[in-house]
């Protein structure tokens, strides 16, 4: 079972034991002390999504996210459903969406969702819902 949160704005997920960032952080991030050895590089508008080397002890913070999706599909996946294209930046507005949180609540009511819905839907569908949040007001 995989677990998707979130480190400095970005996505953080861990399957099968291997870490992902997706996306570029949106604000400065001391990796080592989130248990990580610091990339090399990170630009999502190149590669949306990094490997990171586990240094020290790692804990995904809540609001997390649990999908039965594993390996870099999951990495891939996520990059689709959650980033801007244009400037590799997670949108905080599809990501409150998926967590059940409008822009006033503070925290959702679990601190572990189960989201293997976002893997089910399809891709057409997704991108109505996208669309929709990601439309200027």
């Amino acid at each position: 079972m995989a677990r998707v949160g979130r480190l400095a704005g970005a996505i953080l997920a861990e399957t099968e034991g291997r870490y992902f960032l997706i996306g570029n952080t949106k604000e400065p991030c001391d990796f080592r002390a989130a248990g990580f050895a610091p990339p090399a590089e990170i630009d999502a508008v190149k590669q949306a999504y990094v490997s990171l080397a586990v240094a020290d002890a790692v804990r995904i913070q809540a609001p997390s996210l649990t999908l039965r999706l594993e390996g870099e599909g999951l990495a891939r996946l996520l990059a689709r459903r959650f980033l801007i294209e244009r400037n590799g930046s997670v949108s905080d507005r599809l990501w409150r969406l998926v967590v059940g949180v409008d822009e006033e609540d503070e925290a959702p009511e679990a601190e572990e969702l189960d989201a293997q819905w976002l893997i089910e839907v399809p891709d057409r569908i997704w991108e109505i819902v996208r669309d929709s949040v990601l439309r200027c007001l």
